[in-house]
């Protein structure tokens, strides 16, 4: 989808971007919104700016971590799964559970969250720092905008679960502290797709009951690298909570309760003429659908431990052609879905790793 992938749902850019909000804004004023100006061609969208280092105190006090868990019962996160089918187990490059154990196990995880009154969740990866509790995720997995892309707001109740599994908490659970995202995110306004290059951010966790730190709780970390060549071969992995492929649509992994993965070849998504994307937006064929976003994507995946390099994040999703041209509207038999999102850079992304690997 050229959509964020935190909620169930598959569109395109331009739907969700465009038309849903365009639609949202016209049932809730009586007027459409106009008509959007001639945009440059795909590919070459402006250059997004810098911005700085935004901190948000999500839950940093022992009080705000005992709410925090208080507030996810079993019931409330076992509503964030959906329906179970009876469908045969179904494995491809573009989306299967993942069964080889190892560090994804234990490092990734959901992240569950109050996003303007509605409970939601997200995928977040354990990576090495300095206070044993940097996670990283999606920018709108931390602060978002409502549906008609406006009011961003800071998510509520933020808690880690790594390694989750059918509603077991093997590490326990860790509360976010500590939000780390670039200040442009904040000027976000969900349609113009410069935004896109921000979609990228770093949660500080707390310890968990049982007085670990993440990493020691989970015995490992992903690695991180900025400025990683886009093409490389990558894993892509989440917990969707729906597949754009009906025939996977209902199966544990992507319902919640599992983790899932892709794995090929990225290819860069130049987003459409209307809504060009920022350089960087790399991903692969994949069928994960909400839930995935802030997942990893990850260069040099080691098979036996399960270890490799956190190189970008999921965030949305795209058809391309076999030759990696946008496909409109989907585009039919002839293209291929893409989960994508940023490339990590010195530039953007350092500057957030290196101040939420400061913070307790």
């Amino acid at each position: 989808m050229s959509q964020r992938v935190t909620h169930p749902g598959t569109g395109t850019h331009a739907s969700r971007r465009a038309a849903v909000a365009a639609a949202v804004v016209a049932v809730l004023t009586g007027v459409l919104a106009p008509s959007a100006a001639a945009a440059p061609a795909p590919g070459t969208a402006d250059a997004p700016a810098e911005g700085t280092v935004a901190v948000h105190a999500m839950a940093s006090t022992a009080q705000d971590e005992s709410r925090v868990r208080a507030y996810w019962t079993p019931e409330r996160i076992a509503a964030l799964s959906t329906p179970l089918s009876n469908k045969p187990p179904y494995s491809a490059a573009d989306g299967a559970p993942w069964k080889e154990g190892g560090a994804p196990t234990t490092t990734m995880g959901r992240l569950f969250f109050t996003d303007h009154g509605e409970d939601a969740s997200c995928t977040a990866t354990l990576v090495h720092g300095g206070n044993g509790g940097t996670v990283v995720t999606a920018a709108h997995c931390l602060n978002n905008t409502d549906l008609i892309g406006e009011h961003h707001q800071w998510q509520a109740n933020a808690l880690f679960v790594p390694g989750y599994r059918d509603g077991r908490a093997p590490l326990g659970t860790f509360v976010v502290r500590w939000a780390v995202l670039n200040s442009t995110w904040l000027k976000n306004d969900a349609i113009n797709a410069r935004f896109d290059a921000h979609d990228q951010a770093f949660a500080v966790v707390g310890r968990n009951a049982r007085g670990q730190s993440l990493e020691e709780a989970a015995g490992a970390a992903q690695g991180i690298a900025f400025d990683v060549s886009g093409d490389r071969p990558a894993y892509q992995f989440g917990y969707p909570r729906a597949a754009s492929d009906s025939a996977r649509a209902g199966l544990p992994e992507y319902t919640g309760r599992a983790l899932a993965y892709c794995h090929g070849a990225p290819l860069q998504y130049p987003g459409s003429k209307d809504h060009p994307e920022p350089a960087g937006q790399w991903g692969l064929p994949c069928v994960m659908g909400g839930g995935a976003s802030g997942g990893p994507r990850l260069a040099d995946l080691s098979p036996t431990t399960g270890r490799g390099t956190v190189v970008g994040v999921n965030t949305h999703a795209g058809h391309l052609t076999a030759n990696g041209a946008e496909c409109p509207d989907g585009g039919g038999s002839t293209c291929t879905r893409y989960l994508v999102g940023p490339q990590f850079t010195t530039a953007l992304t350092k500057p957030l790793y290196d101040r939420a690997q400061s913070l307790r």
